[in-house]
């Protein structure tokens, strides 16, 4: 960038960079983490057993054809100027055994033969075997990571720090690109594709025997890993293209190809997915892999915009590990990626973590969070360097593109406070270059300035002098550091424009990146140049930068801690939740590159790296502050209660929890908001104290009986109330249950109408578009079976929805094949069910606080989306596609009785309805109108033959039960929902979930 050999010569010069020697050392851990070694090139006539070389050239990934899928669209050139290697064949059982017993890796099942492709392990299964397989013929590893996750089958669920490094020559899944280049290589034709498996089960690798080419499977047998993230298209060319950056809303990757148990006819090179979204926890009975060998020179990964980069940030610990070090998921990461001149974001209280890049065309530095964590501001100078600076607030909110600028001449080094009267204020200083010169550094001054509702307010001076390290809560102290520790001393009870005394600390040696704390300890945190001071108080000599030092409020050093070997400490900030504060830096290596972010515990001077980039600078922190729980009076609750009714009969935005920290002195944009309303419910949160999270159920007993129960009182435990999900848990649809379990708890006592059933529902049923008489919310979730509706309906909607009034049910009778749920086991892995029951879900009482920690748990940006729709998942990509049938058609001659145990669950929801006065509604939705010319009533089976007879028998339920209404908007398949309606052969779009509720609610009136 056109700033970057002048800004990194000022801070050599000027500011505190790093000029002493360092090396680099591998990251360690308890699991022996794979990382990339240094090797000699790897010739280029070498050949690899069982794989076949590949030189470059070109190939097409996605298709222009609006049959295919919205992220298979449009058309994307890629070129590959580099060779490399494809395996011939799926990975073997054998092949995975034999190098899982040396590397001393899980060896799963026993297959029926030892020719038959590996198959029902995870994404991370397969990484895990090509850096064994790397390290077994003495090659580099293609992949890194800090810590190996298992689930109880001993399949890794979560490589945590995980990273791919395409610059090593190793074993590896192969790219998208590099799949469909050897694909479209073995088929020319898309007629080569339509083979199938008569006998619906794997065969031997080649057992179909291979092209001419010499690659088998390609087409069918198992489906196979590669090794991107899911990313879109664009109608553009890319060179050497590796995926997204990212997973994206829920880390999503991409398998490729057909299956045994797949119509292959239905898959092309361009076909990328499983019906179902997949991660890289998935596994399937027909999910496989097949290795690539080689580097790829500069790799290219694409973001969802079209930007291309030849570099990532790697996220390097999980939310779980940010829970354990700061006792909350609450806690966000700002930093400028100097690469780019971008600041980016990372929110943990999102999984999987990913990087978000915002203010591009800014060169920004010096980014701060706002106390609610709802704003990011930064500026365009730096510390060290003098000139004007502008300083910009912008919405964190990564679809907004709300951006307010401060109209001063100049403005750097923003840091937020909250004033004693509530208002929040940025603090910034005119100048903030070298402090040295006393007559310079008094010729800049200190403002602060008011932000609310989205605007700044009128700046307000509050003394001469750039102090930019902070300001103590009562006013009594300021810092700075820009060559000489300065501090500002004024009498308790002042105010923060009061006169005071100037002082410099440190004995006048150099100084830089100071910080006050926020806790009410008043240290500073700063860095020095090996000065004596510091030299005496740390007992031995040191680099420049090598160790942090902490003074008092007197500006008496207290504590210094040193670097991790073969690094120094650069941009040290403290963090901090109000109460207990650690210290953020970044970490920059022996070539002066800031490569890593760390958290260092000044309590035991231990760190912890966080991220890893290529230069990242400006760390900021932002933990969620810790307040008191306050029992609110009884007519206070009465009229809360109250007017939270009012507000949310009216709404249809999402319910905004909030702290009252927060909600009382935080600024809000009411200007972005539309015309949703947010309904803003304070209470206490304890979830700063929250420590791991446990899977137990050894729980407390359940709760005493509702005499003596108070909801006001009861102290919830943090790391079990409210945790629906965990990153490691062994369902990674549990995202979903856990915000309809968000949605269940905020809206139990509003809601009238609720949708219930598959991603049917969930997709298709859109509870903002009923009349203004139903408050409907959506708590459908994909892979949902009626014994999992059964369950949820039972223990939470009925005991706690008291006004609910009807129930719309997706009837997903081609379901009915399997009683299996996610509450068949998978909820025991999550402490909140476990903790709900032990307490008879919480049917006495619902605690206070129950609702704000579900709010503040470990979630993803696509559930968080879900909040202003209600729980409804709109799309709007169009096209019903090909017809995919996934399961035999045949299935109700062997599963009959299943098939009635599901028929009976449905009947005993239409029976408690009855019993409440409920009205329940049965949906079945619209499928491809292509299943007409299949034996198949949809995907998922039951004989077209066979299915007006299922149907007729479900709509007869209300001859008993007359609350009950089948609506079959699907009819046989001859229905008005055009393929501009549709998302996929299942499931609507918004224009079509437009129609479907429109015709629900039509029927719901005429009852009225």
């Amino acid at each position: 960038m056109k700033y970057l050999l002048a800004v990194f010569l000022s801070l050599f010069v000027i500011a505190c960079n790093n000029d002493e020697s360092a090396h680099f050392i591998e990251q360690s851990s308890n699991e022996e983490p794979d990382t990339p070694i240094e090797k000699d090139s790897v010739p280029t006539s070498i050949e690899i057993e069982g794989m076949i070389r590949l030189e470059n050239g070109s190939t097409t990934i996605g298709s222009n054809d609006e049959d295919y899928k919205a992220n298979e669209r449009p058309a994307m050139k890629i070129l590959l100027d580099y060779d490399f290697y494809m395996g011939v064949h799926e990975v073997t059982c054998a092949e995975y055994a034999g190098i899982a017993k040396k590397a001393k890796l899980k060896a799963f099942g026993k297959c029926e033969n030892d020719s038959l492709p590996i198959v029902d392990i995870t994404y991370y299964d397969a990484v895990l075997y090509a850096n064994a397989k790397s390290k077994q013929d003495g090659f580099d590893t293609a992949y890194s990571y800090s810590k190996a996750i298992y689930d109880n089958d001993g399949h890794c669920t979560e490589l945590e720090g995980f990273a791919f490094h395409p610059d090593a020559k190793a074993f590896r899944l192969p790219t998208e690109a590099e799949w469909v280049y050897a694909a479209t290589m073995a088929w020319n034709t898309k007629k080569s594709w339509n083979s199938k498996n008569s006998n619906l089960k794997l065969q031997p690798v080649c057992g179909m025997g291979k092209d001419s080419t010499g690659f088998c499977d390609m087409a069918g047998n198992a489906m196979e890993w590669v090794n991107d993230w899911m990313g879109t298209f664009k109608d553009t060319s890319v060179t050497n293209y590796v995926g997204a950056p990212y997973g994206g809303e829920r880390g999503e990757r991409i398998v490729k190809g057909g299956s045994y148990n797949f119509s292959t006819k239905d898959f092309s090179p361009y076909s990328r997915g499983d019906v179902y979204a997949v991660t890289s926890a998935t596994r399937a009975e027909y999910v496989g892999f097949r290795l690539a060998f080689g580097n790829i020179p500069n790799a290219l990964w694409m973001n969802d915009n079209g930007k291309a980069s030849e570099s990532i940030i790697t996220p390097l610990v999980n939310a779980e590990t940010i829970k354990k070090l700061l006792g909350t998921y609450n806690v966000m990461l700002a930093f400028r990626n100097d690469i780019n001149g971008n600041i980016a974001y990372l929110n943990y209280q999102i999984d999987p973590p990913s990087i978000n890049e915002i203010t591009e065309g800014i060169d920004a530095y010096h980014p701060d969070i706002s106390p609610n964590g709802k704003w990011i501001a930064y500026c365009t100078g730096l510390e060290g360097v003098s000139g004007k600076s502008t300083l910009y607030v912008q919405s964190i909110d990564r679809d907004s593109t709300l951006r307010v600028k401060l109209k001063v001449e100049s403005a750097a080094i923003p840091r937020w406070r909250i004033l004693e009267n509530g208002d929040t204020v940025i603090v910034y200083v005119t100048d903030a270059g070298n402090n040295k010169e006393q007559a310079a550094f008094k010729s800049a001054s200190t403002w602060q300035v008011s932000f609310s509702n989205g605007k700044f307010g009128t700046p307000q001076k509050l003394f001469d002098g750039a102090f930019h390290g902070g300001i103590s809560e009562d006013n009594t102290l300021t810092v700075t550091g820009a060559r000489l520790l300065r501090a500002r001393i004024a009498k308790k009870g002042s105010t923060a424009t009061d006169k005071a005394n100037d002082v410099v600390w440190y004995d006048s040696a150099q100084a830089c990146n100071a910080s006050l704390s926020q806790d009410g300890t008043k240290r500073t945190v700063f860095l020095d140049f090996a000065g004596k001071p510091g030299k005496k108080f740390a007992g031995e000599n040191y680099a420049t930068h090598e160790r942090v030092f902490i003074a008092d409020s007197n500006g008496k050093l207290i504590q210094s801690i040193k670097a991790p070997t073969g690094y120094t400490f650069d941009h040290t900030e403290w963090a901090t939740n109000g109460e207990n504060s650690t210290i953020i830096a970044t970490l920059t290596n022996s070539n002066g590159a800031h490569t890593k972010i760390a958290l260092i515990n000044p309590t035991d001077s231990s760190s912890t790296e966080i991220a890893e980039g290529d230069e990242l600078w400006h760390p900021n922190l932002w933990i969620k502050k810790k307040v008191k729980k306050i029992r609110p009076s009884s007519s206070a609750t009465s009229s809360n209660s109250s007017s939270s009714e009012t507000n949310v009969s009216t709404s249809s935005s999402s319910l905004d929890i909030s702290s009252s920290s927060s909600s009382l002195s935080d600024p809000d944009i009411s200007s972005s908001s539309s015309s949703l309303d947010n309904l803003d419910i304070s209470s206490s949160s304890s979830s700063s104290n929250d420590q791991d999270v446990s899977s137990s159920s050894n729980e407390e007993e359940s709760s005493s009986s509702s005499d003596e129960f108070d909801p006001y009182t009861f102290e919830l435990d943090p790391d079990s109330a409210g945790i629906y999900y965990t990153a490691s848990g062994p369902n990674r649809d549990a995202d979903q249950w856990r915000y309809k379990m968000e949605f269940l708890w905020q809206y139990k006592d509003t809601a009238n109408l609720v949708v219930l059933g598959s991603s049917r529902g969930y997709n298709d049923v859109n509870p903002l578009l009923f009349n203004e008489s139903i408050f409907a919310i959506n708590l459908a979730v994909s892979k949902n079976v009626i014994s999992g509706t059964d369950y949820f309906f039972n223990n939470y909607v009925l005991p706690h929805m008291k006004k609910l009034k009807y129930v719309v049910l997706t009837v997903d009778n081609d379901l009915w094949h399997t009683t299996e749920s996610f509450f068949t086991s998978d909820y025991k892995a999550y402490p909140g069910y476990v903790y709900d029951a032990n307490h008879n879900f919480w049917k006495d009482g619902v605690p206070e606080e129950l609702a704000e920690l579900t709010y503040e748990s470990l979630g993803n940006f696509k559930g968080q989306t879900l909040r202003n729709t209600r729980g409804f998942y709109g799309v709007t990509s169009s096209s019903w596609g090909n017809t995919v049938i996934e399961t035999d058609s045949n299935w109700l001659a062997t599963k009959r009785d299943i098939y009635y145990k599901n028929f009976e669950s449905l009947k005993d929801m239409v029976k408690k309805c009855y019993e409440r006065n409920i009205i329940l509604i049965g949906v079945i939705t619209p499928r491809n109108p292509k299943f007409k010319e299949t034996g198949s009533f949809g995907s998922h089976g039951l004989l077209r033959s066979e299915a007006p007879a299922l149907i007729q028998e479900i709509a007869d339920i209300s001859n008993t039960y007359p609350n009950f209404i089948l609506m079959d908007e699907n009819k046989m398949g001859d229905h008005d929902y055009t393929s501009k309606m549709a998302f996929d052969s299942d499931h609507l779009n918004e224009l079509g979930a437009k129609q479907l509720t429109t015709r629900i609610d039509s029927v719901l009136q005429a009852l009225e």
